[in-house]
């Protein structure tokens, strides 16, 4: 990296809450926040409180009556963040990105279809992926560009890219980025469960994320969205320091799968920590999606890179579900938590012990494609 990048501030809306405080506390419960959902499988949702929030907002202007979850979730997340950060002159740019987009109002606006043989006049651009971006700059009042994007599962840190190239080229001095996701309806469960890779565990912990001696695939997906806003330099009052960032695209041996050393994050990886020994790299915050070859293959990657010098090891999914293109700020914002707190939060499968200060984080996020993020984040 041209020069470091400050992280001001996180904002997010997830099953673990809607404040830092909230959010912490809730990684300081050993239980996961998994329910049975209204198709009767499992699924990690906003809460009561939560949802109530979203209705608030829907109901706050005509033209939000019209929007997705996915956007009306970055809208609240980019908010907190933009609150926390002081950012009021609308100075700053946006990249925001979702997987799946507007998944509940595109099923609803095609059943119509199916049914009637017609659309209304907000079916298009309520559908469009690049409305949550775009709807945020709108509700923000921001000047600088917006930007949506899809790169599947690492859509969230590619939007982190994405930002600390604009910073570092000089073209802004400030970026809102992030991701949304809003992916509990029955059609997109459906295709998780043909691809064969949701959970249909029972019993205390639905998702099995890190759990490196599963024999079934532990997959749940989970609601929401979070945001960083990020400022050129070692800003004084950030929350923590990005250092470096990897990507990597690896060639395919099947659509849904990395290969069994997850070849394109140990590229990542490697090129986030650059000229810094591995040793040097107290956590890794993995993707770590649930699945039995996910998983393990990443754990391989990991090995590879680190050998003998393996740091701690941690995933969140079991607790908050997959969030898709939200994911990886949602474990970016886990990084940043553990830093400032100088606390390891383990998962309840594959559990270490910290006898060391938590001063570097690596947090890894990967997509369909094969396609890989590493992210560097200090004290």
């Amino acid at each position: 990296m041209a020069s470091p990048v400050s992280i001001v501030s996180i904002g997010s809306v997830s099953p673990l809450g809607s404040s830092p405080g909230e959010v912490w506390q809730s990684y300081l419960d050993e239980r996961p926040y998994i329910t049975m959902g209204a198709i009767n499988v499992a699924v990690a949702q906003l809460s009561p409180r939560q949802a109530d929030d979203v209705a608030t907002l829907r109901n706050s202007d005509p033209n939000y009556r019209h929007l997705d979850n996915s956007v009306l979730y970055a809208i609240l997340a980019s908010r907190r963040a933009l609150e926390s950060a002081g950012w009021s002159d609308g100075a700053f740019g946006i990249n925001i990105g979702s997987s799946r987009g507007a998944t509940g109002l595109f099923e609803k606006h095609y059943s119509e279809f199916i049914n009637t043989g017609t659309t209304g006049a907000h079916t298009s651009p309520a559908t469009t992926l690049g409305n949550i971006a775009s709807w945020v700059a709108q509700d923000v009042k921001s000047s600088g560009p917006d930007i949506s994007h899809s790169i599947t599962c690492s859509t969230a840190l590619h939007a982190v890219l994405n930002g600390v190239a604009w910073l570092n080229s000089g073209m802004a001095d400030k970026f809102l980025v992030g991701g949304s996701e809003a992916p509990l309806t029955p059609f997109t469960i459906a295709q998780m469960q043909g691809m064969k890779i949701y959970s249909n565990v029972n019993g205390e912990y639905p998702c099995r994320a890190l759990d490196l001696d599963k024999r079934t695939n532990t997959m749940v997906l989970g609601e929401g969205a979070a945001m960083a806003c990020l400022e050129t330099g070692k800003s004084p009052n950030a929350l923590a320091f990005i250092e470096g960032v990897g990507y990597a695209t690896e060639t395919l041996e099947h659509g849904a799968s990395l290969s069994a050393t997850a070849e394109c994050l140990q590229r990542s990886m490697r090129m986030a920590m650059k000229d810094i020994d591995v040793s040097e790299i107290d956590v890794v915050v993995m993707h770590a999606p649930g699945t039995i070859k996910g998983d393990l293959s990443e754990y391989r990657a990991v090995q590879e890179v680190f050998g003998e010098s393996l740091p701690l090891l941690t995933s969140n999914k079991w607790k908050l579900g997959h969030t898709f293109g939200a994911s990886g700020l949602m474990s970016l914002e886990l990084a940043v938590m553990m830093l400032r707190q100088n606390r390891f939060i383990c998962t309840p499968f594959y559990q270490q012990q910290s006898g060391r200060d938590i001063t570097k984080i690596l947090v890894n996020s990967v997509g369909f494609g094969g396609n890989a993020v590493s992210i560097l984040v200090s004290k």
